[in-house]
């Protein structure tokens, strides 16, 4: 999750269900984190090893099902780096975070130019197409230039290092630049997978 993205979840194991109960006694706040490298063993699917970046979301919307489960819509809010995580209480990790390098999430970011918006709404074009997504370009059109890059950076297919990159970036504009050099690379790479054998 990015700031002021929002992601729909549905919440069955019962670890996360306790984690949803706590977060809704208090500030209804959850963090989200990406594992760092993939599972080795089993105690690393239980309790992977984490990055140091994650996002906070809150949640805005909340239903319980007939079978137990929890739909809810969780919005990003502010980025965070972890200090220390905390001992495991009902199966679900918690941890002790600084929010200080990421102030300016609460702010509305804007890029410096209106080329910088056209030259990006064009390369997306080409990039939703290689990867065959049809986009609503009104929407796309309307939405501010903060919600639209966080929103692709989001939504996009990129591994999970490419997406931390993408989280971790310092402002819109460096974000802007990651999120344009993923696209490009992958344009390219569906070109050279489209073009078959020189022989």
């Amino acid at each position: 999750i990015f700031p002021k993205t929002t992601v729909p979840l549905n919440i069955f194991e019962p670890r996360y269900i306790d984690m949803i109960n706590d977060s809704m006694r208090s500030n209804k706040l959850i963090g989200m984190i990406q594992p760092r490298g993939k599972a080795v063993n089993d105690n690393d699917k239980k309790t992977p090893s984490l990055y140091e970046v994650g996002c906070a979301g809150r949640v805005t919307a909340f239903s319980e099902t007939n079978d137990s489960r929890y739909e809810l819509i969780l919005k990003g809010i502010c980025r965070f780096k972890v200090k220390k995580e905390n001992k495991i209480i009902n199966g679900f990790r918690s941890a002790s975070v600084d929010w200080g390098e990421y102030k300016k999430d609460f702010d509305t970011l804007s890029l410096i130019s209106p080329k910088q918006r056209q030259d990006f709404e064009a390369l997306l074009k080409i990039f939703l197409e290689k990867i065959s997504i049809n986009a609503d370009w009104e929407m796309v059109e309307t939405t501010n230039d903060e919600d639209l890059v966080n929103m692709i950076s989001m939504c996009c297919p990129f591994d999970v290092s490419e997406k931390q990159a993408l989280l971790e970036a310092k402002t819109l504009e460096r974000r802007l630049e990651v999120l344009t050099s993923l696209m490009q690379m992958g344009i390219n790479d569906n070109k050279m997978a489209s073009s078959g054998n020189p022989s």
